[in-house]
């Protein structure tokens, strides 16, 4: 498509009121948007629904059950190398009285 002096554009009436009328949705759904948003910024913060806070607490309570048992583990296994350390000691101190 080639425009200059001799081109000529033509649009009918329906198309022109058309086009119009969707500039003229944009714009206020753009403005009801922004004033929704000033809205939204000023209303303050819901609180936290029963369902959700019981959630988090579920997962807390699984987190610390979970931490406990790890923990319990651990101390098998410090208990299982201080009874090894203690007998390595023992044979080392028996090795060097004879």
């Amino acid at each position: 498509m080639e425009i200059n002096k001799e081109s000529k554009f033509t649009i009918s009436i329906e198309t022109g009121i058309s086009i119009v009328v969707t500039i003229a949705m944009v714009v206020g759904m753009w403005y009801s948007l922004k004033a929704e948003i000033e809205e939204a910024k000023e209303l303050p913060e819901p609180p936290v629904s029963r369902m959700e806070y019981d959630l988090k607490d579920q997962m807390i309570r699984n987190s610390i059950v979970n931490t406990e048992s790890k923990v319990e583990k651990l101390e098998e296994k410090v208990d299982d190398i201080k009874e090894d350390t203690k007998a390595i000691t023992q044979t080392l101190i028996d090795m060097n009285s004879k």
